[in-house]
């Protein structure tokens, strides 16, 4: 069994419309699982956007600062 994880939306008429096509070859049953979110639970992917512009800021003033790491030693004694 493959599984897929998309967002959807449950409309007025009690319809699920999904944000993205499923990558399915053939007509086939699914397995849906639904979860629901509180009305006061936040998505973690609607990242506010002063937090967003206030991390770019962070970003440009360091690499302006010179406090920024070459690509290349990123990965330096990752696999010890």
């Amino acid at each position: 069994m493959k599984a897929f994880e998309v967002m959807a939306t449950l409309n007025n008429g009690k319809e699920l419309l999904l944000d993205d096509h499923l990558d399915l070859v053939t007509p086939s049953r699914v397995k849906l699982i639904v979860l629901v979110s509180d009305e006061n639970e936040s998505d973690p992917h609607d990242t506010p956007v002063e937090e967003i512009k206030a991390s770019l800021r962070r970003a440009l003033q360091e690499r302006k600062e010179g406090k920024t790491i070459p690509i290349s030693e990123l990965w330096e004694g990752i696999d010890d």
